[in-house]
Order: structure tokens, then sequence, then C-alpha cells
């Protein structure tokens, strides 16, 4: 039997401050590799990003490794790389009031973990900044989880869904698809949400707060109530 409402929350730039992270990692291979081997590395995770639409970070890592003109291709530090992701202390990285929204929305629904990205850095991500045991579990990782809507009801069926997202286009893509039946919140946190390009190209979504913690201050009834396709923005009380 379907949910009554079930909330789904993105991870990166949502709940965790993913541009620290990379910022983190920034300096970590300016410190131990330089600043013009460093950027080769970021050629090669945008060029990736593209390619996929997600962040892949180790899979960055492999093609800079790969790379015949790398200074590092022989250094044994370029494993340590490896090393600093993993055991990243993600947990210091979650926004404030993250897990006190997960705890709030869990007293009416199931809340859900809806993310895109790798099947070894993502989950590993999610575990250790604690966001895994916050949701008892409920984790969906995707490659494109907009493409993925049928799936997603079905893991989890409800009558209405709350999606929270920093980006624009993953939340109209949504909202398109399940109409009135979708409240899109749009936090807006980290370079997507803040991107002048973005703002004024994606349809705005049906609520607008500043940062992930508003969303302890939003009544219930206004993010169950049905909107139309094309939402109107409202801001956080």
């Amino acid at each position: 039997m379907g949910h009554d409402v079930v909330f789904f929350l993105d991870v990166d730039n949502t709940l965790l401050d993913n541009d620290r992270v990379i910022n983190d990692l920034r300096q970590h291979l300016e410190r131990a590799f330089g600043r013009a081997s460093a950027e080769r590395y970021w050629v090669h995770f945008e060029r990736l990003r593209s390619e996929l639409g997600y962040a892949d970070y180790l899979g960055a890592l492999q093609r800079y490794r790969m790379d015949a003109l790398s200074d590092a291709l022989s250094d044994p530090r370029l494993l340590e790389m490896s090393t600093f992701l993993i055991d990243y202390p993600f947990a210091d990285r979650l926004y404030a009031g993250a897990l006190r929204v997960i705890e709030r929305l869990q007293r009416f629904g199931p809340t859900v973990l809806l993310t895109d990205g790798d099947v070894v850095f993502q989950p590993r991500k999610v575990q250790r900044s604690g966001l895994w045991h916050a949701v008892e579990g409920r984790v969906l990782i995707y490659l494109h989880k907009e493409l993925m809507l049928e799936a997603v009801q079905q893991h989890y069926p409800a009558q209405h869904y709350v999606m929270v997202d920093d980006k624009l286009r993953i939340l109209a893509t949504m909202k398109q698809s399940l109409g009135e039946r979708l409240t899109t919140v749009f936090p807006r946190q980290g370079h997507y949400a803040n991107d002048p390009w973005n703002l004024a190209n994606y349809p705005k979504a049906d609520i607008s707060l500043a940062g992930i913690g508003d969303l302890l201050d939003v009544d219930l009834a206004v993010l169950l109530e049905p909107k139309p396709a094309v939402g109107t923005e409202q801001e956080s009380p």
C-alpha cells in the first residue's frame, strides 16, 4: 500500500556542502602536486562530469593517473588521493539543520535520499556523513534520478511526493512528469543554485528557501498543497 506522502532529499549541496568538499580536495591536490598538476585533475573531472551528468571523483582520478602528461604518473602519493576521498570527514560538511530536517520529515512519511552518483564513492559519502543512518537506509542512487521516476515510485508508492534539490533543472523535469502530485523545494545553496543562467532558464520551484534548515519552519500543509506543473515560487516564512 502507498503512503500519504514520501519526502525525497538530494544529497550534494542540498544536505551536504559539496562545494566545500571540492575546495578541500583542490587545496589538497595543490599542496601535494602543485597547482599546474592539480589543474589537470580538474580538467578530467569537469570533462567526465559533462559526459556522465554527475561528479565522478574516483573516475577522474583514474583518468588523471592514465594521463601520460601527468608529472604525478609515477608518484606514489597519487594513491593517497583515493584515501583522502574515501576517508574524508563528510559529517563535518552537513549543512546546519540537515539532520533535524530529516528527523522532522520522518514524522509525517518516509524520508528517502534520492541522489545521483557512482556506485562506490557516492554510497561511501552518504554513509560517512551519517545520512544513511539518519534515513534508516532508505537511499536511492542513480545516474540520472529524474529519468528514473517510474522505478522511484515503485520503490516508494505515495499519493504525494516532496522533492528537495539544489538543481532547478532536476526539479523542473520531475515536476513536468508528476505534476500536482509533486511539491518541489529549492534550497538556494551551492554554485548550481546560485548560477544566474540556471535561475533565468529553468522554471521556479514551488517553494524556495535560503537553506535546508529553513525547511524546519515550513508547515506540512504547505508541502502537501497541490501546485500546478509550473510552480509559483514561495519564500520561506
